[in-house]
């Protein structure tokens, strides 16, 4: 089962918690140095190395010039890789996991990317499932290490632990000029909160992710501690806007009006769906509607474009892929 169909804590707000290492070994330039030889070399170094680790999951290692397009893009919107390790897979690996709670890029930017993501608010426990792989890294080469920079990264701005930690958080209550004062708020903490679809303050589905900015001077278990914290005062916000936004008879109309037209529709865009996601959603988490919310968190995985394409393995047309997913959200929430 993949993690995103998992439960997981504090789910009514926080869709997921990411951790993601930056790891570079001393005796390689950065990739963005090393020629087509020399990443090859290291791809086998460090998939030798890292598919020893113990692991609950079974893990594969996969050039990325195996994958069509459309596979590698339902990657990278999964967030499992990065879109532009998607769009050139040259000299490019990939380590995976199972229910893809463990995602390791080689030769992206650095030598590896080391990711875990799990359901709901687990900085701590996603950041034990990548420290697994580091270790074993650390036992078995030697990385590029400073005394006083911490790891060092092809950018500057990893350098120190290499980790960025994020939750994926649903705030339709706050979403708007709330979500704009946090992000000032949370900017000057060493936070970052954007959205995690679309563009501007107003996300797509209402989805933000919260992320740390600083990785000098300060240790791993201090960025998961504060991002652990903000989050929660984060959701606790968001679960008073709510309370207030649910007296209102017009917006739990639109709740329901909103379930009517997944269940109903012949077509619909991603757009149309993760708007209609985000109230529908909104009104399982606070038992207005019964489903799970893992059902959901599945579909919002699975009904983005290239997915659809990757897991039905057709080019399907815009057009098409809006009758199937339309198609298919309703017979998920039947």
């Amino acid at each position: 089962m993949k993690w995103y169909s998992n439960k997981g804590n504090d789910l009514d707000v926080v869709l997921s918690t990411r951790v993601r290492l930056a790891r570079n070994l001393e005796e390689y330039p950065f990739p963005a140095r090393l020629d087509s030889e020399g990443k090859q070399k290291v791809n086998k170094l460090l998939k030798d190395i890292l598919l020893s680790t113990p692991c609950e999951e079974k893990l594969e290692y996969f050039d990325m010039k195996s994958f069509s397009k459309a596979q590698a893009v339902s990657l990278a919107e999964k967030h499992l890789i990065s879109p532009e390790f998607a769009y050139d897979p040259e000299d490019r690996a990939l380590i995976l996991s199972e229910n893809e709670d463990i995602s390791i890029m080689l030769c992206e930017e650095d030598h590896a990317r080391i990711q875990a993501i799990l359901p709901g608010l687990a900085p701590r426990e996603a950041y034990e499932k990548a420290a697994a792989f580091d270790r074993q890294l650390e036992e078995n080469a030697k990385l590029a290490f400073d005394s006083k920079l911490g790891y060092l990264t092809q950018c500057p701005t990893n350098l120190g632990t290499g980790m960025r930690a994020s939750v994926l958080l649903h705030l339709p209550a706050l979403s708007g000029t709330a979500v704009s004062r946090l992000a000032t708020t949370v900017a000057k903490l060493g936070m970052t909160l954007r959205p995690a679809f679309g563009d501007g303050n107003r996300a797509m589905g209402d989805i933000f992710q919260l992320s740390n900015q600083v990785t000098l001077g300060i240790s791993e278990q201090a960025a998961l501690q504060n991002l652990n914290s903000i989050a929660l005062q984060i959701a606790e916000q968001e679960k008073q806007a709510r309370t207030a936004l649910l007296r209102d008879d017009a917006f739990i109309d639109k709740i329901w009006r909103s379930w009517g037209i997944l269940k109903s529709a012949h077509m619909m865009s991603f757009g149309e769906f993760i708007s209609l996601f985000s109230l529908v959603r909104l009104g399982a988490a606070e038992g207005i509607l019964e489903i799970p919310l893992e059902t959901l968190g599945r579909l919002l995985i699975e009904m983005q474009p290239a997915t659809i394409n990757a897991d039905s393995n057709k080019d399907m047309t815009a057009r098409e892929r809006d009758v199937f997913r339309a198609q298919t959200v309703k017979a998920a929430l039947e």
